[in-house]
């Protein structure tokens, strides 16, 4: 007879906690905001939840796995600039380009006296190409600086500063080389995608709900990587990594995957930002800009993947009211709600929600935690016979990191 899976539905997963909690998110995003905000407002959250992307990679690499990498502006401004570069070229016909000295090449590389579009350039008339581009450029790179650090076991607040120190030469190798990358302007005027002009209301729309759609299918990849034997592994790892590594498990592999898959979410993050925003600059590329996006998982909870979202949108949005009144005073507001979060509630929102609001649901909705099956009595032991048993259970250490870190728990 066959037993009866254990796996639950997706109606039973629907109306199960988590799947209302994702519910929820979808309605805020899809039925609420559209209907409540002008199309303006609205690209602004588009824009917001691009950076939401950065922040769900951040949850499993920092969160899960412990690698803290405070470089993930480099992988979100490698595929925003991926998108761009097809934009651009699109933008840079011969018969729209016909006033500079060199036609259908980029404007900025006419300024810059240049009179042959570069080599790296051409793959991007592509459209196909430019979409291998924005996940398979950021994931190349995050595999050579995973390669190099994690095989030679660096990590902790090392890797944090190497991550940063890359961020600060891509930043000034892309001011440098104005003739290429268009210097500190970035890539501007973008107007079209495949012929669809992305200026108007009706297309920013539209990319609002790609982008949605999108943050979505990352959601639950990054649901499926954790909830399964590999999300485990690391977050054993993050607990403890030698144990884990004498297991016989190769921790620098695992390591170098889930810093991949960080940098494959943030460079799609980038190419929706550059088609919603319209440019891609260096300054979202910076170190400024990437400790901005650990606030945003920071903020959210490191250990939850729903949290990233709210504290990425949360984050945003006192950032674009706070400098519209004090522009000068919001780094200063930045580093003091790092520091307030780090100090006062180190799971974010989400733990904050875990530890006060979920009691509250629990007594509102008379939520009891299932019958546990009641085993059947058998006589009691003797001292002798359960002598064994106890020291054995004595011998096996308890780690109450790998409690705490658990994908169940966040």
């Amino acid at each position: 007879m066959k037993t009866p899976s254990k796996t639950p539905s997706i109606v039973n997963w629907f109306t199960s906690r988590e799947g209302l909690y994702y519910l929820a998110l979808a309605a805020l995003l899809v039925v609420i905001l559209p209907l409540a905000l002008d199309p303006f407002r609205l690209n602004m959250v588009g824009k917001y939840l691009t950076y939401a992307f950065v922040a769900i990679g951040l949850v499993m690499c920092w969160g899960k796995a412990g690698i803290l990498s405070l470089g993930q502006g480099v992988f979100f401004g490698l595929g925003g600039y991926c998108m761009a570069m097809f934009l651009k070229l699109e933008a840079s016909t011969p018969e729209a380009t016909a006033i500079q000295s060199t036609p259908g090449i980029p404007d900025f590389m006419d300024w810059n006296q240049l009179t042959e579009l570069p080599w790296f350039w051409e793959p991007f008339h592509s459209f196909s190409f430019t979409l291998l581009a924005v996940i398979g450029v950021p994931m190349l790179l995050a595999f050579v600086i995973g390669f190099a650090m994690f095989t030679r076991r660096v990590g902790g607040v090392y890797f944090a500063i190497i991550t940063q120190a890359i961020a600060a030469i891509l930043t000034i190798l892309i001011i440098g080389q104005q003739g290429y990358t268009g210097g500190v302007n970035g890539i501007t005027d973008l107007q079209t995608l495949m012929g669809w002009d992305i200026r108007t209301d009706a297309a920013r729309t539209t990319l609002y709900f790609v982008c949605v759609a999108m943050l979505f299918l990352c959601l639950f990849v990054a649901r499926f990587v954790q909830n399964r034997k590999l999300g485990r592994i690391l977050v054993a790892m993050n607990a403890q990594e030698n144990r884990v590594r004498f297991s016989g498990y190769d921790v620098a592999a695992f390591k170098i995957f889930v810093f991949c898959l960080a940098a494959a979410f943030a460079g799609i993050g980038g190419a929706l930002f550059t088609l919603i925003v319209g440019f891609m600059s260096p300054s979202f590329i910076g170190i400024v800009a990437s400790i901005e996006m650990v606030i945003f998982c920071a903020l959210g909870g490191r250990l939850s993947i729903l949290g990233a979202v709210y504290g990425a949108l949360l984050v945003n949005a006192a950032k674009s009211g706070f400098s519209e009144s004090f522009p000068e005073l919001w780094p200063f507001a930045m580093g003091a709600l790092f520091i307030g979060v780090v100090l006062a509630f180190p799971n974010g929102l989400a733990g904050l929600y875990q530890s006060y609001v979920m009691p509250l649901e629990e007594r509102l909705f008379k939520r009891k935690p299932k019958a546990e099956a009641q085993p059947v009595s058998e006589p009691e032991p003797t001292p002798e016979a359960r002598k064994p048993a106890v020291e054995a259970k004595e011998a096996r250490e308890y780690d109450p990191m790998i409690e705490h870190y658990s994908p169940e728990k966040s």
